[in-house]
């Protein structure tokens, strides 16, 4: 199934299940106080049975006469005659309790109708054939010893003493012909309401799913056009909710993907420049000396192999990066000391420096010894192309100043040499790889633009930091920042 279709069917379910939820607690609710009505009508009978048998108790002196004569007990029970404001005719004439006196045979009580499986759809017997009688020591005046446990108990007092007990079977209240045509109605009410609530959850769920889906299918076809290289594709994105925020995300998504085929075009074009000049020199110095032009002695042969040398470093840089961009350059991390390999790296530099007429200073303003978890390798390659570059592009005369310091748990290094400087608009750029920035430190002097983007991706490597800006000095001022053990 779609994802439309299951959305629909999941509010529908829900509103389904909320709407019968709803309409069983309303159901329950209903029985329940009518139940309570009826049970309150119940009470009431009882109590005006009670009155008249306490009458009949008052009039004959006890229980005896009620006990021989089973119409009394009928007609008591019904209100006809024998009992105080009963009519005249004994309860023979016409109404509903004519027949009941037939109940008065010599037998059992109550009698079988009472007790009998009834139809589903027959009224409850009336409480006054769920009635039993007794007396004040719990004899039995009218009903059976076996129907006595599980009854409620009525008691039946006469000038606030105790003479008899009403023991009434369970069984359901008897509902009013009104009561019943009024509960029938409730049902098809409910019915009808369940059904509207039913539909109504089917539109809303239907609404709902066209909104919530049209977007998914918006950001599917952006997916498809970016997939099948349409980088410029995009979605709309309202709102702030969840769709909203997956939109700018797949915007975010793509503009990352055109970025990265610029960059990677750019790359391709970068490293064939950078390969076809050292290629065709190198072409060029052999046919001329294929050719004849000049001659075969030894400083051509090594004006060939400084070629072939540098040749060779700029494909090792480009091997290096490219490893350090794909993250799959080894990282051996151990506890070491930055400051000793930092040392270490400077002392092999200081006479290339000096060499050219160059300063290179050293300020430790650690507070004490700091441990760094790092790859000693990679943390000394890290150091050199710094050191590497400042020596390629500082003018004779000047030189580079190196200063420690910590801030809480991060470790920074600054490299600080003297002019010639970089322009500020091209600071944002010195760590892109193949970039050399135009001027004086672009000279043919220089590499091809690798170091220091092997740099960043070494110290982004180690969960650190590197920046550049412009050095009081006038030259260029590297900044790195490396987490502390």
């Amino acid at each position: 199934m779609s994802i439309r279709t299951k959305l629909f069917l999941a509010l529908l379910g829900t509103g389904t299940l909320v709407a019968a939820a709803m309409l069983g607690f309303m159901d329950w609710s209903f029985e329940r106080g009518l139940n309570e009505l009826m049970r309150a009508r119940e009470g009431r009978q009882i109590s005006a049975i009670a009155e008249r048998l306490a009458e009949v108790y008052r009039r004959d002196g006890g229980w005896e006469k009620l006990r021989r004569d089973r119409r009394l007990w009928v007609s008591t029970l019904f209100g006809g005659e024998g009992g105080p404001g009963l009519g005249p005719r004994g309860g023979q004439g016409p109404g509903p309790h004519r027949r009941l006196h037939d109940l008065a045979q010599p037998g059992l009580w109550p009698p079988a109708r009472a007790l009998g499986p009834r139809p589903a759809d027959a009224t409850p017997a009336p409480v006054e054939l769920r009635l039993m009688l007794l007396d004040a020591d719990g004899g039995l005046v009218y009903g059976r010893a076996q129907l006595l446990p599980g009854t409620r108990r009525y008691p039946v007092e006469l000038d606030g003493l105790r003479i008899g007990e009403l023991a009434l079977l369970p069984g359901p209240s008897a509902a009013e012909l009104g009561e019943v045509e009024f509960q029938a109605r409730h049902a098809r009410a409910l019915a009808l309401i369940g059904l509207g609530m039913l539909a109504l959850s089917a539109l809303v769920a239907l609404a709902l799913t066209r909104r919530l889906v049209r977007p998914v299918a918006e950001f599917q076809a952006t997916a498809r056009r970016l997939a099948d290289g349409d980088l410029a594709a995009r979605v709309a994105h309202p709102g702030g909710d969840e769709l909203g925020r997956l939109g700018r995300d797949l915007n975010t998504l793509a503009e990352t993907l055109e970025a990265n085929e610029g960059a990677r075009r750019r790359w391709v074009a970068d490293i064939s420049h950078e390969l076809r000049t050292p290629l065709a020199l190198l072409r060029g110095e052999l046919e001329a000396l294929q050719d004849g032009v000049r001659p075969l002695h030894r400083a051509a042969v090594d004006a060939l192999l400084g070629d072939a040398l540098r040749l060779s470093r700029l494909v090792d840089d480009l091997h290096d990066l490219t490893l350090t961009d794909l993250g799959a350059q080894s990282y051996r991390k151990t506890e070491l000391d930055p400051v000793a390999v930092l040392g270490e790296d400077l002392d092999g530099f200081r006479p290339r420096f000096a060499a050219n007429r160059l300063y290179l200073t050293l300020d430790d303003r650690l507070p004490g010894p700091v441990r760094l978890l790092a790859d000693p390798d990679r943390l000394s390659q890290l150091f050199r192309n710094l050191l590497a570059n400042s020596l390629s592009y500082t003018d004779p005369g000047g030189g580079l100043a190196l200063t420690l310091t910590r801030r809480g748990d991060t470790l920074g290094i600054d490299f600080q040499d003297s002019p010639p400087g970089v322009p500020a608009e091209a600071l944002a750029h010195l760590f892109e790889r193949l970039y050399r920035a135009e001027g004086s430190r672009s000279r043919d002097t220089g590499g091809a633009g690798l170091g220091l983007a092997i740099a960043r991706n070494i110290c982004e490597a180690h969960g650190g930091r590197i920046a550049a800006r412009p050095a009081p000095q006038g030259g260029l001022w590297i900044r790195l920042e490396l987490p502390l053990s």
